[in-house]
């Protein structure tokens, strides 16, 4: 079995000889962290990382949803602490040198009311220029690949909370809906029309969006006014999926998302990603209230590769029963933190291969690499 055909049994509740073997990434300060105990200087980054730990992979089509064109961006301060910068979304943000933050602070944003929308949706129009510009010679390589495909199918909540900062959006919602209505209209709008053309043209696995628009007490935004605002806009996109055949939709957001999954369901995004422990999402709790209703990506509680060998054992026997039936893709809740040491890291992914049967993945060549 490849590791396309691998994805599709495993996401569609059929055998497979093994689970999908991925992995969501780490923070720049872990990789950081990890040279000093061994991972080579050279794995710099998540790609690398995938590459070097040998995971399963997923590549995605390279089409653009997003601003078009970025924002110019500047460094408008620097000194030997942080800059000042703005960014290709338009946002004004401060950003520490040293790389203890990989957050950065806010100062200001690009989107404010529905004066500056007027000019701001120009970037959110459809036109040709969103595909690469090798999407032909990328079609001819992708015929008989081995891997899985995704279509990204952007953001509809995410993206604009980004452009007009917590407060704006949250009270945006009740001060102008009209606003927000057309927002989220046009945002549907280009996706539709932009991916529709890849879709025609090639098969693809899944389609993924993402949404990060919750926190450990749950969302952003009211489960009605999601209801109201985001459904119908996720249902114009889900239902040109599957007129294509893609029936593997899933949405990146952190937090405790447990208010929204139910809506997602039913707008027909059905893969939660990545399902974070710490802030009140489980794996198994999904499963219990969903079934089989519901695919599951990520899942691992981050702080348990944090603490200990016993703990990664109990946390990844705790999900066992659930890879083993199926529409489940175990993986850290998050990028993996500086916190969790390369020597746990690597037990996790020994422990990841002898409890969940991955008997084709070379992992003792990579234990090599610890320095003890």
């Amino acid at each position: 079995m490849n590791s396309r055909e691998r994805f599709y049994n495993v996401t569609h509740y059929k055998s497979f000889d093994r689970v999908f073997n991925r992995e969501f990434g780490y923070w720049n300060e872990t990789l950081l962290e990890w040279h000093k105990a061994g991972l080579p200087k050279d794995v710099d980054n998540n790609e690398k990382a995938d590459v070097f730990f040998k995971f399963d992979i997923i590549e995605g089509a390279g089409v653009h949803v997003g601003l078009q064109p970025p924002f110019e961006e500047k460094v408008l301060y620097e000194d030997k602490d942080y800059k000042i910068v703005i960014d290709g979304e338009g946002v004004k943000k401060k950003i520490f040198k040293d790389g203890t933050s990989s957050i950065p602070h806010f100062v200001d944003f690009s989107l404010k009311d529905r004066e500056s929308w007027k000019e701001f949706k120009k970037r959110l129009q459809p036109n040709p220029n969103r595909y690469p510009k090798d999407w032909e010679e990328r079609k001819k390589e992708w015929k008989n690949r081995d891997y899985p495909l995704a279509i990204g199918c952007g953001s509809l909540l995410g993206w604009v909370r980004d452009w007009m900062g917590f407060e704006n959006y949250a009270m945006a919602f009740y001060d102008d809906p009209v606003l927000m209505e057309e927002i989220m209209e046009t945002l549907s709008n280009l996706i539709v029309t932009t991916i529709e053309k890849a879709l025609k043209e090639v098969q693809f696995d899944l389609a993924t969006f993402w949404e990060d628009i919750a926190f450990n007490h749950g969302p952003i935004i009211s489960p009605e006014m999601f209801k109201k605002f985001a459904v119908p806009n996720y249902k114009r996109i889900t239902n040109l999926l599957r007129k294509y055949n893609v029936d593997v939709v899933w949405v990146d957001c952190d937090g405790n998302i447990n208010d929204l999954v139910g809506l997602w369901l039913s707008a027909g995004v059905n893969g939660m990603f990545p399902i974070e422990v710490h802030a009140g999402t489980d794996p198994v709790k999904l499963r219990e209230k969903y079934g089989k209703d519901v695919l599951l990506f990520g899942g691992v509680n981050k702080r348990e590769l944090i603490k200990g060998k016993r703990e990664i054992d109990n946390e990844l026997k705790r999900i066992a029963h659930l890879v083993e039936e199926g529409g489940y893709v175990p993986h850290v809740d998050h990028r993996c933190p500086p916190d969790v040491s390369y020597e746990n890291y690597l037990y996790y992914l020994k422990k990841k291969k002898e409890i969940f049967n991955i008997k084709d993945w070379d992992i003792e060549s990579i234990e090599k690499t610890l320095i003890r």
